[in-house]
């Protein structure tokens, strides 16, 4: 029920053209760490210009080094190439994981399409293993598509 109750404020934070986007995007973030108790770290990469990378634009959570990640490399840079949700239940289990912090346990990354291209996406680490469901991806693809709205 608690991702049914987070859409509407979803919705209004979007929509408050007051505001930039980046102070929208943080508030996104906000809300979910402060309300989902397994989100532990939450941020939006989206591409850098033309490079074949993704760039961090803002986020909730401990500070991370990651700020450019190449396409391809970790968990964010795989979903970047391969256009898919990915979820991961164990970071320790993946090879190609990027580890941001010692007590991160799992992720969950889900691609932002506009006008069918993939410029970006939703990055969730938790510090608790295998927290994320079917439930989970909906939800943030309702956000990603919300987000992508106003981009």
């Amino acid at each position: 029920m608690l991702f049914e109750d987070l859409k509407p404020q979803v919705i209004h934070i979007l929509k408050d053209n007051d505001k930039p986007v980046t102070d929208r995007l943080y508030l996104i973030c906000k809300l979910f760490k402060d309300n989902i108790d397994y989100y532990d770290w939450v941020g939006f990469y989206f591409k850098n210009e033309d490079k074949e990378e993704l760039k961090l634009h803002t986020y909730v959570g401990e500070k991370t080094d990651h700020v450019i990640i190449p396409f391809g490399k970790g968990i964010c840079g795989q979903v970047a190439v391969s256009n898919e949700n990915f979820v991961v239940p164990d970071v320790q289990a993946q090879d190609n994981y990027i580890a941001c912090s010692l007590t991160v346990k799992s992720e969950i990354v889900i691609p932002l399409f506009k006008n069918g291209e993939n410029i970006g996406q939703i990055d969730i680490d938790s510090e608790v293993s295998d927290p994320f469901t079917e439930k989970d991806e909906r939800f943030l693809e309702f956000v990603n598509q919300e987000v992508a709205k106003i981009l």
